[in-house]
């Protein structure tokens, strides 16, 4: 779970200031549950399961949200600091962590719905590229791919979007994501 995440990020970590802002999404939400499931009378309301001690991890991801936007003030474009490897694994490890901590590991899938599909964007377009490799030979599989480039992002940049236009758009999909998460907290 943790090395999935923790690569997720990394993944999408392509364009200024889309894996500090997607982070931010996802870790919000996820002190929104942890600050749920760790009080008594919110979870016994929404008929959640209590887990003692949650709150202090609504504390740790929002100390994690309160460094991505500060972060995210010198990686917008053009970005003056980049995050690189080292961050982005580390803030996919934190998400990671949190989401079994909170017993919510599949919920993280909703959350975290934009880094699924840069992340499964990546394992199609080498998929394919394979199988088109060893069925047609190298120059068909290059020259018909199923993205003009993964991960998600960087297709969407090819397409003509600005990259500033793809970021501001992804982070509106994190934030769906985030909403369509939240829903289910009444239907657990």
């Amino acid at each position: 779970m943790i090395a999935g995440t923790s690569n997720a990020v990394n993944l999408t970590d392509g364009l200024d200031g889309l894996a500090a802002g997607l982070s931010a999404i996802a870790l919000s939400t996820l002190a929104l549950f942890a600050y749920v499931l760790g009080r008594v009378d919110a979870s016994a309301y929404l008929q959640l399961f209590y887990l003692r001690d949650a709150g202090e991890l609504t504390v740790y991801c929002m100390a994690l949200v309160g460094a991505c936007l500060g972060f995210l003030w010198f990686n917008t474009h053009p970005a003056q600091v980049f995050m690189g490897d080292t961050g982005a694994l580390a803030l996919g490890g934190a998400i990671g962590a949190v989401a079994i901590l909170l017993k919510s590991e599949l919920l993280l899938v909703l959350i975290g719905g934009v880094f699924v599909a840069e992340t499964t964007s990546v394992i199609l377009q080498r998929l394919v590229f394979k199988y088109r490799r060893r069925r047609y030979g190298l120059a068909h599989a290059q020259a018909h791919r199923l993205f003009r480039r993964a991960p998600l992002h960087h297709h969407f940049e090819l397409c003509g979007w600005h990259e500033a236009q793809v970021v501001v758009r992804f982070w509106i999909l994190g934030i769906l994501c985030a909403f369509l998460a939240l829903t289910t907290l009444k239907i657990r």
